[in-house]
């Protein structure tokens, strides 16, 4: 018996349990719209149900009391008028019947009843009840007592509500009592009227409620885009995972200019605070100079702009967030301008050995196809000369490119670039005596390969643009001392004076072309990452130029 007492609690708790999960999960399936629109009927219909109760609770005390009132100060009056008293000392019920049941008639009392200290009828509705013996046992507090009072109970003509009053002679004395009621069903037929108007009253608030319901949930569902609940978190928790996952810089402000969202890359390139520090400041005491502000002012985009912070040069575009016709904040997404140019060199390098490859592939093709001539109209003898003139020019050069340049990248830089200079029709001459082995391995080799190649480039342009001159360039380098140093002087008209100054300027070129004018900018960039420098003189034909690239700092930038 004792384990069954101990189970049933735990049995009743499990079935519980497993009818608020069967619930939850079935609620849970239910769209936002409809969810709310059940918890709002709900929560209608239960206020709904309360205050009806309690109105209703409160009508029905309030008209007993409001009747029970009357019905005291009924039996007072009827208690004080002289023809009652006199009838009641003379023992007359003609003087007390005629006039009581006068007054009666005239009022909605159901009944109002005088008796003597013995509790016989002087006066009744029904006359044949006259002279008995009053009913109820609720007389003795106004005979005894001389109290007056209000009581239930169940007399001659069924439950009713009684007002009564002792009745006193002109010495103070107790000679009977007045008792004015009114039948109970007459009480609750008037409640029941006013519980029909609150029943009423009740329906249409619920009506009205649900129809308010339809429209909060409506608008919600609008205002969020249709979405649900686990959608919008997990929509929350994509955008922070992107966001922290991008490498630019991402700043939201809102309407009053304060930052709602930024990302670590942000907060580690600017060197800001923590972003829950960050979050809900004012932008202008994280950022005083920043005009991300303004945008929010003006609604007009910025797109690439050039910022400098802690010495170092940015990219920041800011766009507005416009909502209808009002500007609802802004967003800024800003990135190192030094980690941009790096993936352009990068890109610019990729597409150098596309074309280095192209290059090779399409020079082989022509040599390939002239050993094939020449083996089919029967000059086998020429066709190997030919064969052993080209593999002892590539490995006299591969040769002295192992030997002189180790470097896998910055060698296969120079045979591609001594191929594309055959195909050119040009000469590419590299000093027998050039050296360069020491190559620190801290080097950037995307960076050394993108300052060769541009300048080796910048010089086959400006061979070819002066045909009455020997189409040859030539390339010195070293790797003595401190630094490394590469030469290279073309055979073109070497640099105008009107733009010797600007030559490192971006777009400033001297073939005035769309386009141009971003190889040596870039070569600049790059050796003023690396704290080195290039010089730019005439050669002995056209020009020559020079770069120097430290060992000991390659690749290191200014402190943030």
């Amino acid at each position: 018996m004792s384990t069954n007492n101990v189970m049933k609690p735990h049995g009743i708790q499990a079935a519980f349990a497993r009818y608020t999960s069967a619930f939850q999960s079935r609620f849970s399936r239910l769209s936002l719209q409809n969810r709310m629109m059940v918890f709002l009927v709900v929560l209608v219909l239960f206020q709904s149900v309360v205050l009806s109760g309690f109105t209703l609770q409160f009508v029905a005390r309030n008209l007993e009391e409001q009747m029970g009132r009357r019905a005291l100060q009924m039996a007072h009056t009827v208690s004080q008028i002289p023809q009652v008293i006199e009838g009641l000392q003379k023992q007359d019920l003609s003087l007390v019947q005629p006039l009581v049941e006068n007054i009666r008639e005239k009022t909605d009392a159901a009944f109002i009843v005088v008796g003597d200290t013995e509790g016989i009828r002087y006066s009744h509705p029904l006359e044949d009840r006259l002279g008995k013996r009053m009913v109820g046992g609720d007389n003795a507090p106004a005979l005894v007592e001389g109290q007056s009072y209000v009581s239930k109970a169940v007399g001659s003509m069924g439950p009713s509500m009684r007002g009564k009053a002792p009745v006193f002679d002109e010495q103070g004395n107790i000679i009977g009592l007045v008792s004015v009621g009114y039948m109970l069903n007459q009480v609750e037929q008037t409640v029941g009227r006013y519980q029909s108007a609150v029943e009423v009253v009740s329906l249409l608030t619920i009506g009205l409620g649900i129809w308010v319901a339809i429209g909060i949930t409506r608008y919600v569902k609008s205002a969020i885009l249709g979405l649900e609940p686990e959608e919008i978190a997990r929509l929350l928790q994509e955008r922070d995972a992107t966001l922290e996952s991008v490498r630019e810089g991402i700043i939201a402000i809102n309407a009053d200019g304060e930052i709602m969202t930024i990302n670590k890359a942000a907060i580690d390139t600017m060197d800001l605070p923590r972003s829950q520090i960050c979050k809900g400041r004012p932008i202008k005491d994280v950022l005083p100079h920043g005009e991300i502000a303004n945008v929010l002012q003006t609604g007009l985009p910025q797109y690439d702009q050039e910022i400098v912070r802690n010495n170092r040069v940015f990219i920041v575009n800011r766009i507005p967030i416009i909502i209808g016709e009002r500007i609802a904040g802004v967003v800024s997404s800003f990135r190192a301008k030094d980690e941009i140019d790096k993936l352009t060199n990068q890109i610019q390098h990729l597409e150098e050995y596309s074309d280095l490859l192209r290059c090779q592939a399409h020079e082989y093709s022509n040599k390939l196809s002239t050993i094939a001539g020449l083996i089919q109209i029967g000059a086998p003898d020429r066709a190997i000369e030919l064969i052993n003139q080209e593999t002892s020019t590539h490995q006299n050069l591969i040769q002295f490119l192992v030997e002189a340049v180790p470097d896998p990248v910055l060698s296969g830089c120079l045979l591609g670039k001594f191929n594309r200079a055959r195909e050119l029709g040009l000469t590419l001459e590299i000093d027998r005596e050039s050296h360069m082995v020491d190559v620190p391995e801290s080097m950037s080799r995307d960076e050394l390969v993108s300052v060769l190649g541009n300048l080796l480039d910048n010089a086959f342009e400006a061979t070819l643009r002066r045909p009455d001159t020997p189409r040859e360039v030539r390339l010195s380098m070293t790797d003595l001392g401190n630094d490394l140093i590469f030469e290279i002087e073309d055979n073109g008209s070497g640099i105008s004076p009107e733009i010797r100054d600007e030559i490192f300027v971006k777009g400033v070129s001297q073939k005035n072309i769309e386009g141009h004018g971003i190889g040596l900018y870039l070569v600049k960039t790059i050796l003023d990452n690396l704290n080195g420098d290039i010089v730019v003189e005439d050669g002995e034909i056209g020009a020559r130029v020079t770069a120097y690239i430290p060992k000991n700092k390659a690749g290191q930038t200014e402190p943030a």
